[in-house]
């Protein structure tokens, strides 16, 4: 996942284990500087290839669940071109990360690869860093799209796998027909 030579600090090393440990399903990672959902893949299936759409086996899923954000978002949704993230405005708000600009060692695409957990990257804003006087209009406006985003992870299949005598099996491992990517039961 991470290229040759590279150093993964402690903590990352640490939110890694947490995450492996823990059967997380969803998550998302709030960043500064844009106004938009992304979704994985980040990192582009050709690394010389800036702006290509690298989709994984869960497009679908992914667009769903980026878009079930971007939709509740009262800015993002808001369809005018001239506003901070209008660039989006005609892909709905939300961008096959790799598409928007490739990078590698992104934790959505570690989630995905790794773990169970499918995660999204949230754009707050176009402030990379904003004022602290700004804060309290940037979680009004994400607050209700981060519930709503959050009730997502009631959709799907849901169940337990079990043996003969009614014991979960752990790291079991579930396949969709049609979807190269599968997961695994937790504990």
């Amino acid at each position: 996942f991470f290229s040759s030579g590279f150093q993964v600090a402690p903590e990352t090393k640490a939110v890694m284990k947490w995450l492996r440990s823990i059967p997380f399903v969803l998550s998302a990672s709030l960043h500064g500087g844009e106004l938009v959902v992304t979704y994985p893949y980040d990192y582009s299936k050709h690394p010389m290839e800036e702006k290509m759409f690298s989709p994984t086996p869960d497009e679908k899923v992914f667009k769903m669940l980026a878009k079930a954000y971007a939709d509740a978002h009262p800015v993002i949704s808001d369809r005018s071109e001239l506003r901070c993230g209008g660039n989006f405005v005609k892909r709905g708000g939300i961008i096959n990360g790799a598409e928007w600009y490739s990078f590698t060692g992104g934790m959505a695409d570690f989630n995905y690869l790794h773990t169970n957990c499918f995660e999204v990257t949230v754009e707050v804003g176009c402030e990379k860093f904003p004022l602290e006087e700004e804060l309290f209009t940037i979680w009004h406006e994400n607050k209700g799209a981060l519930l709503n985003y959050m009730e997502m992870v009631h959709r799907g299949i849901k169940g337990i796998v079990s043996d003969k005598f009614g014991n979960p099996i752990k790291n079991a491992r579930i396949s969709v027909r049609g979807i190269q990517h599968d997961v695994t039961t937790g504990n």
